[in-house]
């Protein structure tokens, strides 16, 4: 009986003491925003971004940090799951959409679950519901209208399927519902169909659907906030936590709150990004309010580049989203997947440290699994590589990646290795490139004259000569390597 209560209070002892030590994470996660939209103290630049300077003074910045996908659904998937979305799909979930999860697919959510974690998710979703479950009979598949849907019935297939133990959030700010949900349930109920007048500062619209009367999408950033503020407060010191924040901005439609307006030197869209700031401002400061900030991973990171009317703002202000790199959101140029990454870990990852090496979204995956101490399956992860040794300023073989994978579009992939990205297409935009942004940097238009792409990031990081043609061989090697990742190869290398 003595020996059973003895081996009783050392299991307690050991799992109060891993309990304590394991450190809660904080995903941040922007829309559509450029690599060059954090001012990382640069007092001339035209967004200010003093919140996010601080975070990165505190950590780590990547320089060559990247989502998966040049769009939204798909990059939010990868960076959940630590598989690439191509393997599975590539465009966004629509107005009324399905899940893109299987019920057996791994998450980072349900790893920290499984691991004692609290799990919390708040925001921007964008990966699908099951409409089917709320649908009344006889009403079509996508049918607009309000009263073709049940709103008091549970809404499934959202975060708390993935593994979160809570959610907040409208889902998507311009897709429907437009109304609040909280778990897996409406809070408000819509009874009306979406205004489709423009906002009131910037441009954007809203997909027809229906919307509760008291929906205002200048409230959707500082409820989100303010919901995993409220909720970081009611966390306890021996239970961990992981808190998913997915910001609606500064994606149109562009909504900053009026004491916002002005801030910035780049329009509505600048004054968007600054009250982004402020709220990852609020984040971080509640961290440190309620004791969590010395025992927390913070991670800052946006789904893609910035929408097309960063032409529009390099035109008139004179501000370019996408920093010395060509391409926006949709692109594989890099300007459509590099983007903001910032690591703050105190005591483990030295301040104002910045890292050039070549990381991906995935890679969160294989990293929280290593410092949790999860061990991950086969076919769990498989795009995934740890960066612990990283972020700890450790020896390792460089590069990190064999390889990384960008794509948007079914049949267009960028592969970079090392210096070197090649594009299995004759150009890397989605959309005509604007003629005035092409003449600002001296660039030609890509899409005709030759099969496909290849450059030297580190001697053309704007990419703007093409060496296809001068490199024969190693566009072979590099379309080689593409292929085995697109016929099932996984992308890190313990996954063989």
């Amino acid at each position: 009986m003595m020996i059973r209560l003895l081996t009783l209070t050392l299991l307690f002892l050991n799992h109060s003491n891993f309990a304590d030590t394991r450190p809660n994470i904080v995903i941040l996660y922007a829309d559509d925003m450029g690599v060059a939209d954090v001012s990382y103290g640069d007092t001339e630049a035209k967004i200010q971004t003093p919140h996010l300077d601080r975070l990165a003074s505190q950590g780590m910045t990547f320089t060559d940090g990247h989502s998966s996908s040049g769009i939204c659904t798909p990059s939010r998937f990868a960076l959940l799951t630590g598989q690439h979305h191509w393997r599975r799909f590539h465009g966004i979930v629509g107005a009324f959409g399905g899940t893109v999860f299987k019920p057996d697919d791994f998450t980072i959510a349900k790893m920290f679950k499984n691991k004692g974690y609290r799990t919390g998710c708040f925001g921007k979703w964008h990966l699908g519901w099951d409409f089917d479950a709320i649908r009344k009979r006889g009403a079509k598949k996508g049918d607009p209208r309000a009263e073709s849907y049940d709103w008091t019935k549970r809404f499934p297939n959202g975060p708390l399927d993935q593994g979160f133990d809570y959610y907040f959030g409208d889902g998507t700010i311009n897709f429907p519902p437009y109304c609040w949900i909280e778990g897996d349930r409406f809070v408000t109920i819509p009874t009306k169909p979406v205004i489709k007048s423009k906002p009131l500062a910037g441009a954007g619209s809203f997909r027809p659907g229906p919307m509760a009367e008291s929906w205002n999408p200048y409230d959707i950033l500082p409820t989100i906030t303010q919901k995993t503020v409220e909720w970081i407060s009611k966390q306890k010191k021996d239970q961990p936590f992981f808190a998913y924040l997915a910001f609606n901005s500064p994606h149109y439609p562009i909504v900053p709150n009026k004491p916002y307006h002005g801030k910035s030197k780049a329009s509505y869209y600048g004054d968007f990004v600054i009250e982004t700031d402020a709220m990852v401002g609020k984040v971080v400061n509640a961290l440190k309010k309620h004791g969590f900030a010395e025992n927390t991973l913070v991670v800052f990171s946006a789904d893609n580049g910035p929408e097309t009317h960063a032409f529009e703002r390099l035109e008139t202000f004179k501000q370019w989203s996408s920093g010395k790199y060509r391409g926006v959101k949709r692109d594989v140029y890099e300007g459509g997947h590099r983007v903001p990454f910032i690591v703050k870990w105190p005591g483990k990852i030295k301040q104002g440290s910045v890292s050039e090496e070549v990381v991906s979204q995935v890679d969160l995956a294989s990293t929280f699994a290593k410092i949790i101490g999860h061990p991950l399956r086969k076919n769990e992860a498989i795009d995934s590589y740890d960066l612990m040794p990283v972020l700890k300023g450790e020896k390792y073989d460089k590069p990190l990646r064999v390889a990384t994978v960008q794509n948007t579009s079914p049949k267009k992939f960028a592969l970079r290795q090392g210096d070197w990205v090649y594009i299995n297409a004759p150009t890397g935009a989605a959309k005509k490139e604007s003629p005035a942004y092409l003449e600002h940097f001296g660039l030609k238009a890509y899409g005709k004259g030759h099969e496909g792409l290849l450059f030297n990031l580190k001697e053309d990081p704007r990419q703007s000569d093409n060496l296809y043609a001068k490199y024969p061989e190693r566009v072979k090697k590099m379309g080689e390597l593409l292929q085995s990742y697109l016929d099932g190869r996984p992308c890190a290398l313990n996954k063989k």
